[in-house]
């Protein structure tokens, strides 16, 4: 059992208070995860700061999904997998491809596969992959910016997903009809 609090606008630290605010205003109410994250206001202000950078970044929503999904389910996050699945519905990303990526088949197209496959390595590797990969990457239509903006996602699931595991966050009711086991 973690230790870690879930904190409400009440509880949470002075700084991580206008951040929760901004969570209020993004989802409606604060997710499990921002309020375990607002324990550190720091990490809670990186997390929301990559978050936007990363839905800003080149990727369209199903390359998104794939990035987030991939290093969810590599990193068997209890949490974030079922909530990018409900994120993934919002964003009307075709089911197909969220299924593929939750019960790790392939993906409906060779584009989204590669991209899987090198965001798999890049995690794996930690980011020693080879010339040989890249060139695969580039070769299905992805640029320089994209491999990079791979490892802005990560960056950004490392977050999550490691707070996940140490808080046991629990999923927060709106994603539960999504749970998922490794």
């Amino acid at each position: 059992m973690s230790t870690l609090t879930i904190h409400t606008l009440e509880t949470a630290p002075a700084e991580s208070k206008p951040l929760l605010e901004n969570s209020v205003k993004s989802f409606g109410s604060i997710p499990n995860l921002h309020g375990v994250l607002a324990e550190s206001p720091g990490l809670l202000k990186a997390y929301q700061s990559l978050h936007e950078l990363f839905v800003n970044s080149s990727f369209n929503n199903d390359e998104l999904t794939v990035v987030w999904q991939t290093i969810n389910v590599e990193h068997a996050c209890h949490y974030c997998v079922p909530a990018h699945t409900a994120i993934a519905k919002m964003m009307k990303v075709d089911d197909a491809i969220t299924e593929a990526l939750r019960n790790g088949t392939k993906l409906p197209s060779e584009k989204l596969q590669v991209l899987h496959e090198t965001t798999l390595k890049v995690v794996r590797e930690r980011g020693n992959i080879s010339e040989e990969d890249i060139q695969a990457f580039y070769a299905a239509g992805y640029e320089k910016r994209q491999l990079l903006e791979i490892v802005l996602g990560l960056s950004q699931k490392v977050i999550s997903n490691y707070v996940n595991h140490i808080a046991e966050t629990p999923v927060d009711a709106p994603f539960q009809k999504f749970a998922w086991k490794k």
